[in-house]
């Protein structure tokens, strides 16, 4: 399954840093940035989630709410969190309901050997649960601030 511009966001319930649980779908009213990224406490993970804490502020002040997820425990999250200091929660996906939903697995290499993991993304939903922005292959560098932009343009 593949998300497209203009298609609502999926219909998934997922454990969230802290406890619970967190129905997508009911995350409307304000925008929705979602990040993917492959693995809590690795250099590229890091900086991508200090990005998003640096400029959560202003994030939210463009009327958006930022949560990351990865297919690690709800407890490497906790302790991703707290090293971190991100303003912001983490879902779970451990079984992959979400990747597979927005289609972010992908064959990677790594010194030769192949493997299926996660390929950094982004996603902009508006404030009616809308999809209007997809990053995919994230770069790092610079990403946040452009998510930034796309935000402040939905105005």
């Amino acid at each position: 399954m593949s998300l497209d511009l203009g298609d609502k966001i999926p219909d998934l319930t997922l454990p969230v840093s802290g406890g619970g649980t967190v129905k997508l779908r009911a995350l409307k009213g304000e925008a929705l940035v979602l990040y993917f990224y492959p693995k809590d406490s690795t250099p590229g993970c890091t900086q991508e989630g200090q990005d998003f804490r640096d400029q959560y502020k202003a994030l939210r002040k463009a009327g958006a709410e930022v949560l990351g997820i990865s297919r690690d425990s709800v407890k490497s999250h906790d302790n991703f969190i707290a090293k971190q200091e991100f303003p912001f929660r983490l879902l779970s996906d451990a079984d992959e309901a979400a990747c597979q939903a927005f289609d972010v697995i992908k064959e990677k290499s790594l010194y030769g050997r192949k493997y299926m993991g996660v390929d950094r993304s982004t996603f902009l939903f508006d404030a009616k649960g809308v999809l209007r922005q997809v990053w995919r292959g994230v770069k790092v560098k610079g990403h946040v601030a452009e998510v930034l932009a796309a935000v402040k343009a939905l105005g």
